[in-house]
């Protein structure tokens, strides 16, 4: 093995190691009881990360020019319908991407 590959491996074997640890770290401190602020926690920072993601994805969106923000609506809508009929985050998201690119890539072939 090269220095080069020992160092990668090394490098690889670190990482997953420390995102190991990132993922059993909150069972060994919490093992007997979850603080009620974490448990609070929990509960509000998924649909506050979901809603910063959206604003996220939507600011650059022009209302006022060509396309006039029709592919994001359609994807939105999309995931949102997607989500209430099937309840699976996957075939949400990969549903609202598929319609967003095909209406992005025919709007700008102008079909």
């Amino acid at each position: 093995m090269t220095p080069e590959h020992a160092h990668t491996a090394v490098l690889v074997a670190v990482m997953a190691a420390m995102t190991a640890l990132t993922r059993f770290l909150p069972f060994l401190v919490f093992r007997k009881r979850i603080p009620p602020y974490i448990s609070y926690l929990g509960r509000v920072l998924p649909p506050a990360i979901i809603g910063m993601l959206v604003v996220y994805c939507l600011k650059d969106v022009r209302l006022t020019a060509a396309p006039f923000g029709i592919p994001e609506l359609a994807a939105g809508l999309a995931v949102a319908a997607l989500q209430a009929w099937r309840r699976n985050a996957i075939l949400s998201i990969l549903g609202g991407t598929i319609i967003y690119m095909l209406l992005t890539r025919m709007i700008g072939a102008g079909i």
